[in-house]
């Protein structure tokens, strides 16, 4: 088999929006991946790569308290993860956020047989530590971690309230300690955010509408606000681990945008490479020029945003390793940032891609996720990965 072939993974019966790396997880290539089902019970599939052989293995926990729309796992604690999911309240649905708990032999994969059918079919619920529910707060749509830090802290976005929770040693317990309103006219709701990692994690950017705002959590104010950021809804955010005041946005105007923060008249840098709404923007943790988007025209796409990364020069080639005739062609072109290119597209999916991820394991190693419930495992272009090694 190659080494760059896809492998994918389809969940029975079952449609999914919701993905994740289990961010505390750094040896093992694991993702969450949460279904969303009218028909049958929910699930929560942790998928297991097996990158020397290229095997899938997978278990499978009960998630019945309802759809799933977005799952995120602890950066401290293998066996904790939030989601938020649908449910039925007084004859109206409600989207509400929860934090739960793996069986223990579940939360590094050390359970015996993943494969076995027993498994599958009589699968071990998940524990509730405690819901992240304030109904006057509205319905939940995302739950975001504190980066790097020590699974205490989450940040639940509701309609348009931002509330940041303390949870307590054992998770078992949630209370608000904070909490910033989205002001203005008619119905605002916040469609999605991303907790900034750096300034000390005291920094959250959020998307409504078409507009894009910062936050400062220390005060719950607005540090800044990028109005019609893409001419349709803002679907996503992530911001890059190595440049602190850069963001990506991805939105239903087919298009990517990277912003300096601190200049918000206008992006940086456009991507239009999809042809229809894009539900996913994802920088590499490591190498902050790869970049991927899915978007519901079935494509995933990998990027190299080399012009606005931490590194837009390339690595510089060693001087002894040129001849004296090269030396002054090599300085020329060292002066010259690295062109932008589309590395690959992706097509192994029929449907709506919702969500691309990497691995907190392997840099070099992504997952794709569309409605139809099939996951694709995909990994950077083996000459790419050696060019930005080397």
């Amino acid at each position: 088999m190659e080494d760059d072939a896809p492998v994918i993974y389809g969940l029975e019966f079952q449609q999914a929006r919701a993905l994740t790396s289990q961010t505390a997880e750094s040896d093992a290539i694991r993702f969450l991946v949460g279904t969303q089902s009218l028909k049958f019970d929910n699930q929560i599939h942790i998928i297991d790569f097996d990158d020397e052989n290229n095997i899938i293995s997978k278990s499978v926990l009960q998630h019945q308290a309802g759809e799933i729309w977005h799952i995120s796992a602890s950066p401290a604690d293998k066996a904790v993860l939030t989601t938020c999911y649908n449910k039925t309240s007084e004859s109206r649905v409600v989207t509400c956020g929860a934090v739960w708990r793996m069986p223990p032999e579940w939360e590094s994969g050390s359970h015996e047989c993943p494969d076995d059918p027993h498994n599958s079919h009589n699968p071990q619920n998940l524990e509730l530590l405690c819901h992240l529910d304030n109904s006057s707060h509205g319905n939940a749509s995302c739950v975001l971690w504190e980066p790097m830090g020590d699974g205490k802290s989450v940040i639940s976005l509701a309609d348009n309230h931002a509330l940041l929770w303390d949870l307590t040693e054992s998770s078992t317990q949630a209370t608000i300690s904070s909490s910033a309103t989205l002001e203005g006219k008619g119905q605002l709701k916040f469609t999605a955010g991303k907790w900034s990692p750096h300034h000390n994690c005291t920094q959250l950017a959020t998307a409504n509408d078409t507009a894009i705002r910062g936050w400062d959590l220390r005060t719950m104010s607005q540090i800044y606000c990028i109005e019609n950021a893409h001419g349709q809804l803002v679907r996503d955010l992530d911001f890059n681990p190595n440049k602190q005041y850069y963001l990506a946005s991805c939105g239903d105007d087919c298009k990517v945008k990277f912003w300096d923060v601190r200049n918000i008249n206008e992006p940086v840098k456009n991507l239009e490479e999809h042809s229809h709404w894009v539900w996913s923007v994802r920088y590499n943790h490591s190498h902050d020029q790869l970049v991927l988007t899915g978007s519901s025209d079935s494509r995933v796409i990998l990027s190299n945003m080399v012009s606005i990364s931490s590194e837009p020069f390339g690595h510089l080639v060693d001087d002894d390793d040129l001849s004296d005739g090269e030396d002054n062609h090599q300085d020329e072109k060292t002066k010259e940032p690295l062109q932008d290119s589309i590395i690959s597209t992706y097509e192994e999916h029929e449907d709506s891609v919702y969500a691309v991820e990497w691995s907190s394991a392997d840099p070099w190693l992504f997952a794709s996720l569309s409605y139809d419930g099939r996951l694709v495992i995909n990994r950077v272009p083996r000459a790419l990965k050696y060019h930005i090694l080397l």
